[in-house]
């Protein structure tokens, strides 16, 4: 294998990597954010577009932030609020603080983290009900979450797991308000626990149909929400959130990272599932949002009780949503990946990329996320690395079984033509349903218009495990 050269002839990696790991974040999807830039840039106009700028990052959607990492960012807290999981006019106030400040991840982590705890608060004067309450502290909990995506390009990277805590914590409170409250538990899995959080519609003991749903690298409980459980309790299902491996708790204080093997994370679940007497065990669905559509079908591959899936979009290979620049980087041998990361990338990455870096790579390395957080660039890029590169299940696709619905997205930015690879090397049975930009459900994840995105999963759910 060759590398750039960094004679006058060739392009240097600066060259080779700029643009590649910074704004668009396409060094890795791995979850519902892309990481944008550390550094001040010059200010935006505090103007918000509804038709978004041709000349800007992500033409043909709102622009909020003229950098695109950002701009996804903030368009998920906006469209979150059709699920009563953020607010309009709360974020388009805090996009309005953040440009007039200058756009950076300081300001960014500021502002939303403010936000949060605001929220957090009854508000002066006044003695809010329960559902006020309860659905003002979802709200927080999406605050945190953005303000947690880019905390490791702040002045203080170090205070990642506090900004965790408080976000689970409003988390936590929006359950504990729930009518009925989620079941809590921690399932058995190896030597860490997985939380789960079990929603019903109501206490009545009656046997649905049970959604899991599976969050992708970066996402936190609160999109779960957005993506799945206010619509699964609308229509009368049941649905499970958990953190796994590489996800929430499990990343942020526990320290365990992804494994490539998710059906020892999703068959525990389905056991603990099994064992209730208000879950019909033949109407159990999974569903991937992210790299979660990665995650899913590895778990559906190997678990044969799951009587459909759902993948969020459709990922055979999160390795190849890295651009070829990054991917190269990784050779056979440690020493010589390592030598080349430390001694020819990292002298090289400014220091927006290599925030990027470090966010990218933080849940498949505990060395990388405790260093991140000390403001240090990680060192081992080979460990992680091979581990992103085995998350591939091209070979076990195959043995999936079970009915199968594949989304893709109108110019999705991170796995670009995977969801239809995914969709033909599939022998169950399957759909693909591309959501498109004629009714703003385009980029992934469908940012925009998670209301739209939950009513084609849903429907198809319904149809494919109809009630009896």
């Amino acid at each position: 294998m060759t590398h750039p050269s960094k004679d006058a002839a060739n392009p240097t990696r600066r060259t080779a990597l700029t643009g590649l790991v910074g704004g668009a974040g396409v060094v890795l999807a791995a979850g519902c954010t892309t990481l944008g830039t550390s550094a001040p840039r010059p200010t935006p106009s505090p103007t918000v577009s509804a038709t978004g700028s041709g000349g800007g990052a992500t033409p043909g959607v709102m622009t909020l932030f003229k950098d695109p990492g950002f701009n996804f960012s903030g368009l998920l807290a906006l469209g979150a609020a059709g699920q009563g999981s953020g607010e309009v006019g709360e974020v388009l106030t805090a996009v309005n603080a953040i440009n007039k400040a200058g756009l950076s991840s300081q300001t960014y982590v500021e502002t939303f983290r403010k936000l949060g705890d605001q929220l957090m608060k009854a508000p002066e004067g006044d003695k809010p009900g329960t559902e006020t309450s309860r659905f003002r502290v979802l709200r927080a909990s999406q605050y945190y979450a953005q303000a947690l995506f880019f905390v490791l390009g702040s002045e203080d990277p170090g205070s990642e797991e506090q900004l965790y805590k408080a976000g689970r914590g409003a988390w936590d409170t929006f359950c504990k308000l729930s009518d009925p409250a989620p079941v809590t538990a921690n399932v058995p899995y190896q030597k860490t626990p997985l939380p789960v959080w079990f929603f019903r519609p109501d206490d009545s003991g009656r046997q649905r149909p049970t959604v899991i749903l599976t969050n992708g690298s970066d996402g936190q409980n609160v999109d779960m929400w957005t993506y799945g459980v206010s619509a699964a309790l609308e229509r009368g299902w049941n649905a499970l959130v958990y953190d796994g491996p590489g996800q929430g708790q499990l990343l942020f204080v526990d320290r365990v990272v992804f494994t490539p093997r998710w059906e020892t994370v999703v068959t525990p679940l389905v056991d603990w599932l099994a064992a209730r007497s208000d879950v019909d065990t033949d109407r159990i669905a999974l569903t991937g949002l992210s790299m979660g559509g990665d995650l899913a079908p590895r778990a559906a591959a190997f678990e044969s009780r799951i009587a459909a899936l759902v993948a969020m979009p459709g990922v055979l290979s999160p390795w190849m949503g890295f651009p070829a620049e990054i991917r190269e980087i990784l050779t056979p041998s440690k020493e010589e990946t390592n030598n080349i990361w430390n001694k020819e990338v990292v002298p090289e990455l400014p220091p927006d990329q290599a925030a990027t870096m470090k966010k990218r790579i933080e849940p498949f390395s505990v060395p990388a996320m405790l260093a991140a957080r000390e403001g240090k660039m990680f060192t081992d890029f080979y460990t992680p690395a091979t581990l992103i590169e085995s998350l591939d299940i091209t070979s076990v696709v195959g043995r999936i079984k079970t009915p199968t619905l594949v989304l893709d997205y109108d110019d999705e930015q991170f796995y670009p033509g995977q969801p239809r690879q995914l969709f033909d090397k599939l022998t169950s049975p399957k759909d693909y349903v591309k959501l498109t930009a004629s009714t703003g459900a385009q980029l992934h994840c469908s940012p925009m218009a998670p209301q739209q995105h939950c009513e084609v999963v849903f429907d198809w759910l319904q149809e494919t495990l109809p009630g009896r």
